[in-house]
């Protein structure tokens, strides 16, 4: 089973809460902790795309840097981690990303793939008169679609002629191409909409956990997904997302977390709450609904696995058991920290690592 971790290209990672570690996004950061994940033995490393921050008092996720530019420099310091960068499809035509995902391919060829990002938060594109109206809410996988199939015919015959309702190529070339003629597609829908979307078009889905020590709650998305990849005939897998927070002991670790559980930054929280609730449409399962509820939005909700180094192994064992899961991607509240931790107390404690490896 395949290990990443979600890097953080925006400031203090993935806790809006004024007690975690505060700092700014660099690429010394960032190379050091891909580095350090690949001394590790890591599998993979993706960076996210954000636009425009939470504010608050911590300026939550106000300073970011660029996905593409900062994985390209990143496949220039590694040998071996895979590296995916993620596009705001609203912002870059698929055309020049086909042709940017080529240019890393050659830094690092098949070590690249691309993360979709069909955007859900308005502020992020109006504010460049991006925004195409709350109808992007119902048809962004639509879109999304379109996006992809143009991606891949470039990559695959070097020539576009694809007529859809977002995107109308005419004799659109790319040359060169990927060496083996394709890039991995990642997508991260937790909706049915979204599942089906990655079914039809990727090779990995995000599968978001939920819940303090719950590692199997996510055991029902992962089958939605299941299900539908069998209906498509393709191999699409789940890359589970977990936050790591591990210390010597149980109560310690579970001291770091209420901790900042307790100093949650407000003010972002609120503004994160007003951008989900533009989408009228989303249903429960959506990635807008599900990272606003308030028993975790310190961290968007996402699974949390908190305690010792053998109680967070034992737990990562259990999710890499959940049928349809191909890997597990983690976040930590310090990253340096939380990425040796896991690389010399963690991982070999676990049983399915050992077997993969």
């Amino acid at each position: 089973m395949d290990i990443g971790v979600f890097i953080p290209i925006g400031n203090n990672g993935w806790l809006i809460s004024k007690s975690a570690p505060q700092y700014r996004p660099s690429f010394e950061l960032n190379k050091a902790i891909v580095q350090k994940a690949e001394e590790h033995g890591l599998d993979f490393a993706l960076s996210m795309i954000k636009l425009k921050g939470f504010g608050g008092e911590t300026e939550f996720w106000d300073h970011n840097l660029e996905s593409f530019t900062l994985m390209a420099g990143l496949a220039a310091v590694t040998e071996r981690i895979k590296l995916y960068a993620s596009t705001p499809i609203l912002v870059l035509p698929p055309a020049i990303v086909a042709r940017m995902a080529t240019t890393i391919d050659s830094i690092a060829p098949g070590r690249f793939g691309i993360n979709i990002v069909t955007g859900w938060a308005p502020g992020e594109y109006s504010q460049m008169d991006l925004w195409p109206g709350d109808e992007h809410f119902g048809n962004r996988y639509a879109r999304a679609a379109e996006y992809v199939t143009v991606m891949k015919e470039l990559w695959s015959e070097g020539v576009s002629n694809f007529k859809g309702e977002f995107y109308e190529m005419d004799d659109c070339v790319l040359s060169p191409r990927p060496a083996d003629g394709h890039i991995d597609i990642v997508a991260a829908g937790q909706s049915n909409t979204g599942i089906r979307f990655a079914a039809e078009h990727a090779e990995y889905n995000f599968i978001l956990g939920s819940g303090v020590n719950t590692p199997l709650a996510l055991s029902g998305t992962t089958a939605t997904l299941v299900e539908a990849a069998e209906e498509t005939g393709r191999d699409v897998g789940a890359l589970s997302l977990f936050m790591v927070i591990a210390d010597e002991t149980d109560e310690a670790a579970r001291a770091k977390w209420q901790d900042y559980h307790d100093n949650a930054d407000h003010a972002a929280l609120a503004y994160m709450a007003g951008e989900s609730a533009t989408d009228t449409t989303a249903d429960d399962t959506s990635t807008a609904r599900t990272i606003v509820l308030p028993e975790g939005a310190v961290n968007f909700n996402m699974g949390t696995l908190v305690g010792s180094y053998e109680t967070v192994a034992r737990m990562l064992d259990e999710v890499a058991e959940v049928e349809g899961t191909k890997g597990i991607m983690l976040v930590f509240d310090d990253f340096l920290e939380g990425l040796e931790n896991f690389g010399t107390r963690i991982q070999p404690l676990m049983k399915s690592r050992a077997q993969s490896r």
